[in-house]
């Protein structure tokens, strides 16, 4: 039996003119992401994508489509059984691919889609055809067109036949890299990977940078930021991450600035290594886990000034989200364990007892001039490390 993968777009479909490239960056993220399995055959016809082993282990298209379902840019996807177009193969093949799963079910429905009109037999003849022949086989079974707990399905197209089950979400979204590059904070806790999935899902290549404060915080703290970026490679493919050793700037911020800016000035001060980095990198965006009033620095007041650091857009997707909705989304892609580890990171050095939740932007301009801000910026990036996940 020659099985297939059979995956179905969506909005690279209204691309228009521009679809050609969206499906190319589909395609070559596919072929990364299959290549550990086996060599595959892929291609484009019809708004579907075709997947065929031709060189790999008996499993390997299993493992394939596993996979497959992590990927942005697919809507739905099917492990189908490809024959030859014509109505025997198809009834042979039907009976033989799904036959497991009929005798496990109790109620079916045949759907056929004939996308070749050379075909003798028409849609709904293919249906009650294909169908009376599984029930004379399987006497158990009973239709049922509206919830059947089984949907038998035939597509007819150019080059071969394909009888499938049911369709399987996909992940959805745009093909990660048909958007660009941006940089994301990454602090090791349970926003910033999931702000990461997000944008990753509207199509961004992913880069991450870590902010570090040894002794205050530990390599344990590094190894789980790694960690939870190894997660996320499962759905944005590779992705590095910039470790900035903070400890003497959030030393001098302690030491010489008004205790209630402290929160604001690192943060604006991580923000500007961020986007020097994010130059460097090729970067075109920010992306940071915040929440709208959720912590004193994620008020409006603290946002804005926090902005004016950045000389490129900062992009929060989790802005009009509550905690229930993004712990729902961490523990969706798996990494709300791993952020909840019990390490320091270094948000969480030195904070104040009474943050300033409406700063003013002279004030806080003033409290850097005095702190001489940008000569700490340079040093950090300066000695900015380049690490990979961790799987």
């Amino acid at each position: 039996m020659n099985k297939i993968i059979l995956l179905k777009v969506g909005e690279i479909a209204l691309k228009g003119l521009n679809r050609a490239t969206f499906e190319a960056q589909l395609m070559a993220n596919i072929r990364r992401r299959l290549r550990k399995f086996g060599t595959f055959e892929i291609r484009s016809a019809q708004s579907t994508l075709y997947i065929r082993l031709t060189e790999g282990d008996e499993d390997a298209i299993d493992r394939a489509f596993e996979a497959c379902k992590d990927i942005f840019g697919i809507v739905t996807l099917s492990l189908a059984a490809e024959c030859e177009k014509n109505y025997e193969s198809i009834r042979a093949t039907a009976l033989d691919f799904l036959g497991e799963r009929l005798s496990e079910v109790e109620t079916f429905k045949v759907d056929a889609k004939r996308s070749d009109k050379r075909f003798p037999m028409n849609s709904p003849e293919i249906m009650a055809t294909l169908g009376g022949d599984i029930l004379e086989k399987y006497h158990h079974l009973r239709v049922n067109v509206h919830e059947p707990e089984l949907l038998v399905t035939v597509e007819v197209r150019d080059f071969a036949a394909y009888v499938h089950g049911e369709r399987v979400r996909g992940a959805g979204g745009m093909p990660v890299g048909s958007a660009g590059k941006a940089m994301m904070l990454l602090s090791g806790g349970i926003d910033s990977p999931v702000a990461g999935y997000m944008m990753a899902k509207r199509g961004l290549e992913l880069a991450a940078v870590h902010f570090e404060s040894p002794p205050y915080t530990s390599e344990q703290a590094r190894e789980k930021v790694l960690m939870l970026a190894g997660k996320l490679e499962r759905f944005c493919g590779r992705l590095r991450v910039y470790v900035v050793p903070f400890t003497e700037a959030q030393l001098a911020i302690r030491d010489k600035c008004p205790e209630e800016l402290f929160t604001i000035i690192m943060r604006r001060m991580m923000m500007k290594c961020a986007c020097l980095i994010a130059e460097a990198q090729e970067c075109k965006a920010l992306i940071t886990g915040e929440s709208l009033g959720q912590v004193a620095s994620q008020t409006l007041g603290a946002i804005c000034v926090t902005d004016l650091a950045s000389d490129r857009p900062v992009f929060r997707p989790l802005i009009g989200m509550d905690k229930v909705e993004i712990i729902r989304i961490a523990r969706k892609i798996e990494t709300f364990e791993t952020s909840i580890l019990p390490y320091e990171d270094c948000c969480t050095v030195f904070t104040p007892k009474h943050p300033r939740l409406r700063p003013h932007l002279d004030e806080v301009l003033a409290a850097e001039e005095a702190l001489g801000a940008d000569q700490y910026i340079a040093e950090a990036v300066q000695n900015v490390r380049e690490y990979g996940a961790i799987i």
